[in-house]
């Protein structure tokens, strides 16, 4: 691919815009951490949750959403639809909780709720464990997909793309803090959508594809298309559908999608001017995330199987591309290759967006456990403000080189989510639970995380006793959950709780309500008064009509698409009563 003058031109604009906007941003963000990190908590609703939207739209998204739907038909997305309902927990349970709490990052929550050396080990290690090497391995798969991105349309190797992207990704990151960071990301999303929406609808007019109804009516892609995989076949819909929707998301960590909320997620709702802006950002995030963004990106994995039907032709018709990075994943800048100029700049702008926005978000994010949970907290806390925005700055960069040593190393975006996500089965409970059970403490949480890391080393390297048969990715999540729970259940029960003190601070600063805080609120000195939420029941409703609202919007787009016009009303009937449930009951939500 030749780019002509102008796709530079617009490539250019949008570089220009986001170094426009760091260096507007770059004029507080140094002046404190606070600023630095969380934008002097005074951040809108609306703004943050594009920015969580946009943080999650990274270049590798469309490619892991490509090797999905190549592989497992539209159903497959299940393997990431069904954290919905671990968003919608978070909006409508955990957001006020987290903005309630003030603290700076989710880590310092350790040693509000826990006590003692565990919760002090806890803050320490999970600093490094995410901020470092968890936070990493995310960057690397981001960096995977701009590497494949750049090697069809640009015809840059692999190592050149990642010296780019990381000298143009970290002098941006650096310079505006979260601040620039929250501001970019908003014009960053705007971007990535044009871009997404006009590249799926000038492909599938190409010949090849001739249209929505010549590409359903295909061989290759009318099998496809199943919404809710078919209950046939057993092995087609548990692992699609059932276990997805039925263990994953309330039983497994993964970044953006963490039960009871965290990351950077967190770090947005942290950032939020109250409680009701923190509800208001993640509801924002989550109805964007799953209703709005996923059918460009099917579509074109759907036209791409009649362009490229196999792999091998995706190695013929690009010779140049490394033999190792070939997989169903490089399906969509494969197909991104014959858009025309002018829209081939548009379209390489958003990507180049969505690449930045994620790792622009990681770095910052990363970069604020190493300096106020570990250096600040542990290393010398003494350090005055300015040193410690210079950390944060060194850190970014640090972060920024391990991320693309790693990426160099990778082969595609579903191995690094299949691993990702088995690293944190079975931890995702205690996440949801630590703020409602007081029984929790910081044993529970160090038992979780070793025990899910070992199994999934032991799971991933076979190394299992010998006469085994080979177990598939689902069972091998369920195996890690089941290991993983029982583990930290027992250690929970087999440990001394949190020490007294410290639950009752917690539970009157942050009143979660609730039965399993009863032993706790029955000993509380009679002059404090603690005024847990009389809302819970309809909170937890609301989890599930939203999520069902949601889902409705976007099954409904999709049957639209389909020209299933009974299926769409009804979807979007469901949508309407959802929606309106919402917002009748708002105030109390």
């Amino acid at each position: 691919m030749q780019l002509q003058t102008l796709d530079w031109a617009i490539i250019a604009v949008f570089f220009l815009v986001s170094l426009g906007i760091g260096l507007y941003a770059s004029r507080s963000s140094g002046d404190s951490t606070k600023e630095f990190f969380l934008s002097g908590r005074n951040m809108p609703w609306w703004l943050l949750g594009v920015s969580m939207v946009a943080t999650t739209f990274s270049a590798d998204t469309p490619n892991l959403v490509t090797d999905i739907v190549r592989k497992n038909g539209v159903a497959g997305n299940w393997a990431w639809w069904a954290f919905l309902l671990t968003g919608m927990l978070t909006v409508f349970v955990y957001a006020r909780l987290w903005r309630r709490s003030g603290v700076m990052t989710d880590l310092e929550f350790y040693e509000m709720r826990y006590s003692g050396a565990p919760a002090r080990f806890l803050r320490q290690f999970r600093a490094i464990y995410l901020g470092v090497f968890f936070n990493v391995m995310i960057m690397a798969t981001v960096c995977l997909a701009g590497i494949k991105i750049a090697g069809i349309l640009l015809g840059l190797d692999p190592f050149t793309t990642v010296i780019l992207v990381s000298v143009v990704t970290v002098f941006y990151s650096a310079l505006g803090g979260f601040k620039g960071v929250v501001i970019t990301d908003f014009v960053q999303f705007t971007f990535a959508m044009i871009g997404a929406v006009w590249a799926a609808v000038y492909l599938l007019n190409l010949p090849e594809v001739g249209g929505l109804d010549q590409l359903f009516a295909h061989p290759n892609v009318s099998g496809k298309l199943d919404i809710i995989p078919s209950f046939d076949d057993p092995a087609v819909y548990v692992p699609l559908l059932i276990v997805p929707i039925a263990v994953q998301w309330w039983s497994v960590w993964y970044p953006g999608a963490e039960p009871g909320g965290g990351g950077y997620v967190a770090q947005r709702m942290l950032a939020a001017k109250n409680e009701k802006h923190a509800v208001g950002a993640t509801l924002l995030f989550n109805a964007f995330h799953y209703a709005l963004r996923p059918w460009p990106w099917i579509l074109i994995a759907l036209a791409s199987l009649v362009v490229f039907p196999d792999l091998a032709s995706i190695a013929t018709a690009f010779p140049g591309i490394d033999p190792s990075v070939v997989n169903d994943d490089l399906a969509y800048p494969a197909m991104l290759s014959y858009l025309p100029k002018g829209l081939l700049g548009l379209v390489i702008a958003s990507l180049i967006a969505a690449l930045m926005s994620t790792l622009s978000t990681h770095l910052n994010w990363g970069s604020s456990y190493v300096v106020h949970d570990w250096y600040q907290r542990f290393i010398k806390p003494e350090a005055s403000e300015k040193e410690l925005v210079n950390i944060g700055r060194i850190s970014t960069v640090v972060l920024m080189v391990l991320a693309a040593f790693l990426a160099l190393a990778l082969s595609n975006a579903l191995q690094a989510f299949n691993i990702l996500l088995q690293i944190g089965a079975g931890t995702g409970l205690i996440f949801i639970l630590r703020w409602f059970w007081w029984r929790i403490n910081a044993y529970t949480e160090i038992a979780g995380m070793f025990i899910s890391f070992a199994v999934a080393l032991m799971l991933e390297f076979a190394w299992l006793p010998a006469g085994l048969p080979e177990l598939l990715d689902h069972q091998k999540l369920l195996l890690g959950i089941a290991i993983t729970t029982v583990g930290w259940l027992v250690v929970t029960f087999m440990t001394q709780p949190t020490d007294r003190a410290t639950l009752e601070s917690f539970y009157t600063k942050i009143h979660p309500g609730g039965p399993g805080w009863q032993p706790v609120a029955a000993n509380l000195p009679t002059d404090i008064t603690v005024h847990p939420d009389s809302n819970m029941t309809l909170r937890i409703a609301a989890v599930f009509i939203g999520a069902i609202g949601i889902y409705s919007v976007l099954f409904a787009t999709g049957f639209y698409l389909y020209g299933n016009l009974s299926a769409t009303l009804i979807s979007a009937g469901l949508a309407i009563l959802g929606i309106g449930f919402l917002w009748m009951n708002r105030r109390k939500l």
